[in-house]
């Protein structure tokens, strides 16, 4: 690891740790409660961890990491609306939470032929790895796009087994993708929430049975 390249991967490792936190404290409020729960706090931590990651995979030139956070940001911002939480935050904060990454994405495709060239022919990401690593973060980006319409349809904020079950494949992509990338801010990270994810499951389908059983 270059000195120089240090500070970004200290802001990716940041990143991380706001996302292995948000998974933390949901897991253990979980266990408690018995049941599987959206707290608040954890939209808060990965609307920060979401916003440095994305300013990581721009200092890092991985258009996979990138296309993973815009899927998914916006998604982290509406369920603090259905929380009560956005109202709460000042208004030049919201107003820098929702253009930051469309500014950061036009500042990107300011030049097509620079960002053709830093992105998709990049020597350290070949193409086929982009491609592999980009469908990871799709696939983990869209457990929130199912948490969404899942959540909308019943007018409050859920985590639901499904978001869980498919976390699970997007994480064994990604971490994959980040072995042949050498990345140990994705490593790092994605190592951690499998695990939460899977005892996430447990409790749901557990919780599902006690309820069934009570009726």
């Amino acid at each position: 690891m270059q000195e120089n390249n240090s500070w970004i991967f200290a802001i990716g490792f940041l990143a991380q740790l706001f996302f292995s936190a948000r998974i933390l404290y949901q897991w253990i409020a979980s266990e408690k409660a018995g049941k599987v729960l959206s707290p608040p706090i954890f939209w808060i931590l990965s609307v920060l961890g979401s916003y440095l990651l994305f300013l990581y995979g721009v200092l890092r030139n991985d258009f996979a990491i990138i296309l993973g956070q815009f899927l998914s940001y916006y998604i982290y911002l509406w369920n603090l609306h259905m929380q009560g939480q956005w109202k709460k935050i000042a208004n030049i904060i919201k107003i820098v939470l929702i253009l930051t990454p469309v500014v950061a994405t036009g500042f990107i495709l300011r030049d097509l032929s620079v960002f053709d060239e830093a992105f998709f022919h990049n020597k350290d990401v070949p193409l086929g790895l982009l491609i592999f690593g980009s469908a990871g973060q799709v696939i983990f980006a869209l457990r929130f796009v199912y948490q969404f319409f899942y959540s909308a349809a019943r007018h409050e904020s859920i985590l639901p087994v499904g978001f869980w079950i498919i976390s699970l494949v997007g994480s064994s992509i990604i971490i994959s993708y980040a072995i042949f990338r050498q990345d140990p801010v994705l490593l790092l990270g994605q190592s951690f929430g499998f695990v939460a994810y899977i005892r996430n499951i447990m409790i749901a389908y557990k919780s599902r049975k006690i309820t069934v059983y009570e009726k």
